[in-house]
Parts: C-alpha cells; structure tokens; sequence
C-alpha cells in the first residue's frame, strides 16, 4: 500500500485525531501533527497533503484580533478548498472551513456539552454519517455557523441545526467529536476544559461516566464513519 499524508493542526493537545488514528493508519496514511504555536505550523503547501485535518480548540474563529494565526489558517484553507483537496474538520475545524468558504461563524448563545443523537438529513443518511444513526456522539462547542453555500447539510441537534456538512466528496465539516477516545484518554478532556465546566455547572463525573456507557459504541461507529469517507475520497 502506497503512504500517504496525513496533516493534522492541532490546537490544542488533547484534542487529538483519538480513534481516527487507526483507521488512517490502515488505510495507508502517515499522520503529522503540526501544532498551533510551532514555527512551521502553517508553513506547508496548502496543496501538498493528501489530507488536511482542522481539529478542535477553545477559542472562536471571530476572536482572530486575540489570536493571528486564525487568519493564517483561514487563508490556508481557502486555497485548499479552492483546490478541491481532501480536508476533514471537526468542531473549531469546521468553524474554520465553514467561514473559509464564506459563511458566517459566531457564538450561539448555549453550551452544548455532553454526549447525545444527532438527526441525520437525507442527504446525512446516505452519507457516510450513516453510522452514527441512533449514536449518542460527543459535543462540545458554544459557536455555531451559517451552511455555507454550496454545501449539504448532514446533521442536527435540537440545539444546533449546524452539525455537520459536506461539500462533494472531498471535504467534511463535523460540529460534533466522533473522533474522542471516551476511555481512560477523556480524562484529559475534562481537566483540559475544566474551568468551562465548572462555568456551565456540568458534572464531571456524569461527563465520566457517560463516557464510559456510550463510549464503545461511539468509537465504532466513529472507526466506520471515517473508514467509509476515506474510501470515498478515493473514488
């Protein structure tokens, strides 16, 4: 099988690619993570990789006064998507895909924080979200965006409407966190975001624990999903 690369910017460091790792590593793919605060954390071909994956972080993509390197990272992708180039986001990703290709990002006023459903779209069921059918997934984000034009809407929450989009078969934005690892690994988790529960009067230990009931079925589903859009991707 014939390596390619795959490109992780990682905001912050337990917001990691978690149970994707493995099925890009049996499809063929040579993870590098390029961490936000390195000298070369932009400094790549925005074209070259095989696939570029925007993961999660704290902060809003309007907050680019506070934190330059957004604009960076929006013209990145900007040129990428221009290309059609196989990108996957998740969360602040997609936020940042979302407003590379136009669209309007900004705070939705709640917390979604906790494991629940999506509803899947039409368009969601014959994609490969399909898995996550009756799934209960990990959110955790306080923005939201506008459907950027030309893309599909795949998933909802009753508190969300924007969870998930696809643009072709090239690129997917996820709202959501199929990717995070709910076993001993989400420890890191809450202790990362540990002053944001604390502000939205969580509990930590019913985070833990529905960690713990639903996380094995989300990482299944999770490992088909991505194991179904990279094949897509080739096709």
């Amino acid at each position: 099988m014939t390596t390619r690369k795959a490109l992780a910017l990682r905001h912050v460091h337990f917001e990691d690619l978690g149970s994707f790792a493995g099925p890009l590593r049996a499809a063929g793919f040579e993870i590098e993570y390029r961490d936000v605060g390195d000298e070369d954390y932009l400094s790549f071909d925005p074209l070259e990789p095989d696939l570029v994956i925007v993961l999660g972080g704290p902060i809003g993509v309007y907050e680019d006064e506070a934190y330059p390197f957004v604009a960076e990272e929006i013209a990145l992708l900007q040129a990428r998507l221009a290309g059609d180039r196989p990108t996957l986001g998740i969360c602040l990703g997609a936020q940042l895909i979302a407003r590379a290709l136009g669209a309007r990002v900004y705070a939705s006023g709640l917390k979604e924080i906790g494991f629940s459903p999506l509803s899947l779209t039409a368009a969601g069921q014959a994609s490969p979200l399909r898995h996550l059918a009756d799934v209960a997934v990990l959110h955790w984000h306080g923005d939201t965006y506008d459907l950027p034009a030309g893309a599909d809407l795949l998933a909802s929450t009753p508190q969300t409407v924007q969870q998930a989009f696809a643009r072709g078969k090239t690129l997917l934005a996820l709202q959501f966190h199929p990717e995070a690892e709910a076993g001993p690994a989400f420890e890191r988790w809450l202790v990362g975001h540990a002053c944001e529960l604390a502000a939205a009067g969580l509990s930590v230990p019913g985070l833990r624990a529905d960690a713990r009931r639903l996380g094995p079925r989300l990482e299944a589903a999770a490992a088909s999903l991505i194991v179904e859009w990279l094949e897509n991707i080739d096709g």
